[in-house]
């Protein structure tokens, strides 16, 4: 049975419902990857850490670092405020994805921590991260949620300018350039974006549990 939090997918006011539902989510999530394989070691806290990376799973510790709205910097709440169109279009879309959709997606950094060793930043890291997100959601009925998300990307894909030169793929320069990009927001709006926007649209894409199972090695 899910048991996912209602006001989950929103900017929260209060940092102590922050971490009480992120809380919530990750022992959801470790409850599921335990379900898959009993045996994997996987132990995974959440905290609220807002830096300029926003949202992010820190290996040292061992957590998914939230990020708290009223203690954003103004240049990210700027960048949020531009790329919804209004203010408070910025925090809808800050609600969405940094205390909605990135939780599980952080979280699937962590599966690739505990099983491979492997959380470094790569365009394949990132593309499993969200594959991981994406079905994790979708095993707990938030299909509304993710269409929302899907909206604002598709809108926010349709103002961020393409950073990657002629001649190169979206992988090859966010692989070169791993370090440059996560730091502009900008440009790695534009990848991150759209790496939602082609997982969310791939029918091919297993199941949450097919996905851990392929990651894991399981028949």
């Amino acid at each position: 049975m899910s048991t996912i939090p209602n006001e989950w997918f929103h900017t929260f006011s209060s940092t102590d419902q922050l971490i009480a539902d992120g809380k919530n989510i990750t022992e959801q999530f470790v409850a599921d990857i335990h379900q898959i394989n009993p045996n994997q070691k996987f132990d995974v806290k959440v905290i609220i850490n807002t830096t300029p990376a926003l949202v992010f799973f820190d290996p040292s510790t061992k957590t998914v670092n939230l990020p708290f709205w009223d203690q954003l910097q103004k240049e990210a709440i700027g960048f949020f405020d531009q790329m919804g169109g209004s203010k408070e279009a910025g925090k809808t879309l800050f609600g969405l994805f940094f205390n909605g959709f990135y939780l599980p997606h952080e979280l699937g950094h962590g599966v690739q921590f505990f099983v491979k060793g492997d959380e470094k930043g790569s365009y394949i890291n990132e593309l499993f991260a969200n594959q991981i997100g994406m079905q994790w959601w979708r095993k707990h009925g938030q299909e509304a949620n993710l269409k929302s998300c899907y909206d604002f990307a598709q809108h926010i894909m349709g103002i961020l300018p393409n950073p990657v030169p002629k001649g190169m793929t979206v992988e090859e320069y966010f692989n070169k350039n791993y370090d440059q990009v996560s730091s502009n927001p900008f440009i790695y709006g534009f990848l991150q974006f759209g790496q939602f926007i082609k997982v969310y649209e791939d029918k091919s894409l297993g199941d949450f549990d097919a996905l851990i199972k392929s990651y894991m090695g399981i028949k």
